[in-house]
């Protein structure tokens, strides 16, 4: 493992923050624009779920590749030359109709996603010392929460009041700013490294406690994914609650993350491990199962928010545990491979909900979701190690040279 042994850049952490917060809004804007430009286009279902594989499914395939690149290339150059070819494939969406390109360009934004986020997440251990990573993390979370939370309801606004170019044209401002979040970060990866990179080999199953960590979160995650289909029916026809009260309800789940992740952000590193992020895994599921027994749809704001901040605490742990636990020169492989897991696993969630809200009743789908995501959590908790995690034997401490970190 590898942290700056210098003082902690906060300036740097707040650029990531930043950077973070306006890319999740943009990619958000762009995809909640689009799904709406396909259905008020009389584009049916089969349009809309190719747009979410686009979205995806680029990210997991290129995981390996894309990881490689992270360890060895330049962070800043990865930064804006991909911000830039991000920027103006966006710019392209904006005056595209056809959904068979829409799904294309998309496919190619998601390749680009495929290198920032592994780029900024490799980023974050270098720049603060290793007892300030949670709370750096917790920051960063936040504010790409922030960037979801304000999305949704200004692309609903754009659209409805100025059509959908203006939006995209956001969400292609959005990676100029990225770009340029890029130039000023301080902090930097790729080719002083590079050599070190080649020299260490990663392999995912070589940590047992990383491989089941990443098997558990990705479980879940393929749960949680398949209640965003469900809860619309949960909420809206077995509860027979109004669109007011879902709306509510959804953003109950986000709230708990925000006030999870900043509250995690304090906790001390040493607490940290794989088998808090399971007991979070637990938690947050209980909560589900817990949603599936109410008979009011009130209930399950306070139960939305209880699993929402095991949510936002769980991705200030993982992020943690991964930095820790693993080589510096191999954090994008390693981000990387973890990411496009959670990824793939959410995707599947997904192509599988919309099957099953056909032939099955709501409640019985959110518990049964519920009860898979607990099952898998637990069955993991025998699998982790007893002994406490330690280095890894090719890790290695290591100080920023002044032309990386300039």
């Amino acid at each position: 493992m590898s942290f700056t042994s210098a003082e902690s850049r906060w300036a740097d952490v707040r650029l990531a923050a930043a950077g973070r917060a306006i890319s999740v809004c943009g990619d958000l804007l762009a995809a909640t624009t689009l799904a709406l430009v396909l259905q008020q286009s009389g584009h049916g279902g089969f349009a809309v779920s190719g747009l979410l594989v686009a979205a995806s499914l680029p990210i997991t395939l290129l995981a390996a590749p894309a990881g490689r690149l992270v360890d060895r290339a330049d962070s800043r150059t990865l930064l804006v030359v991909v911000g830039l070819a991000q920027a103006a494939v966006c710019l392209a969406l904006a005056f595209v109709t056809q959904p068979v390109l829409i799904v294309a360009l998309v496919a190619l934004l998601s390749c680009g996603l495929a290198v920032t986020q592994p780029t900024l997440s490799a980023l974050l251990p270098g720049m603060v010392h290793s007892t300030d990573l949670a709370k750096a993390s917790g920051i960063v979370q936040t504010a790409g929460l922030v960037g979801m939370l304000v999305a949704p309801a200004l692309a609903g606004i754009l659209v409805g009041q100025v059509g959908a170019r203006v939006p995209l044209l956001l969400d292609a401002a959005s990676y100029l700013a990225l770009v340029v979040v890029g130039l000023l970060i301080r902090t930097r990866r790729g080719t002083a490294t590079a050599r070190q990179a080649d020299e260490v080999a990663f392999r995912l199953r070589a940590d047992r406690e990383l491989t089941v960590m990443t098997v558990a979160v990705a479980a879940v995650v393929a749960g949680v994914n398949a209640i965003n289909v469900f809860e619309v029916f949960f909420i809206r026809e077995t509860l027979g609650a109004s669109t007011t009260v879902y709306g509510f309800v959804v953003a109950s789940w986000a709230v708990g993350m925000l006030v999870g992740g900043l509250g995690f952000a304090r906790i001390p590193r040493r607490l940290i491990s794989v088998r808090m992020v399971l007991a979070l895994l637990t938690v947050s599921c209980l909560a589900v199962v817990g949603a599936a027994t109410v008979s009011a749809a009130a209930w399950l704001i306070p139960l939305w928010i209880v699993g929402g901040v095991a949510n936002g605490a769980l991705n200030v742990c993982t992020t943690v545990t991964i930095a820790t636990r693993v080589p510096a020169e191999a954090h994008g492989r390693a981000f990387s491979i973890y990411g496009a897991a959670v990824q793939g696993a959410g995707l599947f969630g997904l192509i599988v909900a919309g099957p099953l809200a056909e032939q099955f009743a709501p409640r019985g789908l959110v518990a049964g979701a519920g009860v898979m995501g607990l099952l898998a959590a637990l069955a993991c908790v025998p699998l982790v190690r007893r002994e406490p995690p330690v280095a890894p034997p090719t890790g290695r401490r290591t100080e920023i040279p002044d032309n990386v970190a300039e």
